[in-house]
């Protein structure tokens, strides 16, 4: 049995935090990119932006998601989108993406993107998912040259509101072996069950295929046992609302059957806390069940969801957590093992970066 390391009941620093070794398992290509780029091609394309300024228009992306208005919060995305309609621009936001996440310490990385908001110019599907895969093996190759190592991946999201998802499913089969871990529908929750989707689910398990579902985040526990029960998700986009089943003002608290399930099955959350709070499921990072639900020791992991829209990164999720509800390193560092034990990799992969990189990473920080 190994005997934990007293150094990791620390609390690291803003800038130990930063050079930490992460994971992250729900990071959206089309909501983390550069204000510059956007910039750039905008004027390219001639795409009219609120802002040429990057710092003004990151504040407007952040405010605009802040405000509360559902329509300025997707008046965003038709932004991020926009810029995103060639090849070149598309193997640009990949790249940069890579480089990014791993000069914020990202060891290992799943980004997802719905392939069918790029084919405005006439991509066609395939050529995107190659487009996104080429710019992240440049993005590892430009990181590395800068002495960093990450691993990115693709999942590929069906829409729930349109009708692509078999098709995008089946393309997630085909280039699997290529840099395609898994699929995960996204889009509206509410009035979109993804038991709308089973067909589809049902060919992915047929298939041996990874998938995620963007669940209990905007909708509450039915869409959290649809996901599970019905269409079998290895792992939930966000989660959050299975606090719902959960009495906290017991000693301990006390699970509801759902609630259970999950933990019992180590069902992982991929949760998301910035984002969580700009749309009103949480109030604050001190709030937000996060923290809960990690000391009852369900299987959670810290995400950025949308790095510009919520002005974050894996950096700042971690930090919060830090300050707000006195994360030692070993809360870290579960929170980032139970990432990694969750990732769409092959297990001995997946070991290697938690015996190699990951637990030397937090060892030789925490111990300065």
């Amino acid at each position: 049995m190994s005997v934990l390391n007293p150094d990791l009941l620390k609390k690291p620093s803003e800038a130990q935090v930063k050079r930490l070794p992460k994971a992250l398992l729900h990071d959206h290509l089309d909501g983390g990119l550069r204000p510059e780029t956007i910039i750039e091609i905008a004027n390219e394309i001639g795409h009219a932006l609120p802002t040429t300024d990057p710092v003004e228009l990151a504040e407007w992306f952040r405010a605009s998601c802040d405000s509360g208005s559902l329509v300025l919060y997707l008046e965003t995305f038709a932004h991020t989108v926009a810029v995103m309609q060639r090849k070149e621009d598309i193997v640009r936001v990949a790249r940069e993406c890579a480089v990014d996440l791993a000069r914020d310490g990202v060891v290992y990385a799943e980004v997802r993107m719905a392939p069918e908001l790029l084919t405005e110019k006439g991509l066609s599907l395939s050529e995107i998912i190659e487009a996104i895969l080429e710019g992240f093996r440049e993005g590892e190759k430009e990181a590395k040259s800068e002495g960093n190592t990450i691993r990115i991946f693709s999942l590929l999201c069906g829409m729930r509101q349109n009708d692509r998802s078999q098709e995008v499913a089946e393309l997630a089969v085909k280039y699997r072996d290529k840099g395609v871990v898994g699929f995960d529908i996204a889009g509206p929750e509410d009035g979109f069950p993804p038991s709308d989707q089973l067909d589809t689910f049902e060919y992915l398990r047929k298939e041996n295929a990874h998938f995620t579902i963007h669940a209990g985040e905007a909708y509450g526990l039915p869409s959290i046992w649809e996901a599970i029960q019905i269409c079998g998700a290895e792992r939930l986009g966000h989660g959050v609302r299975i606090a719902d089943d959960i009495d906290f003002n017991h000693t301990p608290p006390r699970l509801g059957r759902l609630a259970s399930y999950v933990r019992d099955r180590r069902i992982p959350l991929e949760m998301c806390p910035s984002s969580n709070i700009q749309t009103g499921v949480a109030a604050s990072f001190a709030e937000h069940p996060l923290a809960k639900l990690s000391k009852l020791r369900f299987r959670v992991t810290i995400n950025t969801d949308n790095r510009l829209m919520s002005a974050t990164s894996m950096s700042r999720e971690m930090y919060e957590m830090v300050k707000e509800c006195d994360w030692t390193y070993q809360d870290l560092q579960r929170a980032t093992i139970n990432a990694l034990k969750s990732a769409f990799i092959p297990f001995e992969e997946r070991l290697a970066i938690i015996e190699g990189i990951v637990k030397p990473g937090y060892e030789a920080i925490a111990g300065e």
